[in-house]
């Protein structure tokens, strides 16, 4: 809880340096452009030996076993960027371009909100940042690496 505090205040501060601070008066609309991506790599046995431990289970990780020319591959899903910084009050709206996976059932711990991105669509989902604390926003299918946070921050 204090290293989500910290982060929270370490973010705050970070974030009011950058854009002077915001007015209290009147909440700002957001939009927030993410993608769903699938960061991929590959190597020959020869050139780089295939891992010997296994990856988290799920469907965020996969790690592909040598073929028949020694290559093998690994590849993760991804929210992009991973943190996004509001402040309380906020009409925020996350505008999402599925890239890669055919669709990402995506949901807001804490906000009841929830959606499906599909690959080659955009998902808006739009909503009032009315809580101020860090909201993990997953992917119900690529977990444990498909998450971001959504950071709001506490109305100056």
């Amino acid at each position: 809880m204090i290293k989500k505090l910290f982060l929270l205040v370490a973010v705050g501060a970070l974030a009011l340096a950058a854009c002077g601070g915001q007015s209290s008066s009147a909440p700002v609309e957001r939009t927030i452009y993410m993608a769903a991506v699938e960061p991929k790599g590959g190597q020959t046995i020869d050139k780089e030996p295939f891992p010997a431990e296994p990856l988290p289970e799920g469907g965020g990780y996969i790690l592909k076993e040598p073929n028949a020319d020694g290559r093998w591959e690994v590849e993760t899903y991804r929210w992009d960027p991973g943190t996004i910084v509001v402040y309380q009050g906020d009409i925020v709206t996350l505008e999402i371009i599925g890239i890669n996976g055919a669709e990402h059932p995506v949901s807001i711990a804490g906000y009841d909100i929830s959606d499906v991105v599909y690959r080659g669509q955009i998902t808006r989902m739009t909503f009032t940042a009315d809580k101020a604390g860090i909201f993990k926003i997953t992917c119900g299918v690529h977990l444990p690496s498909m998450q971001a946070d959504l950071v709001v921050l506490p109305k100056p």
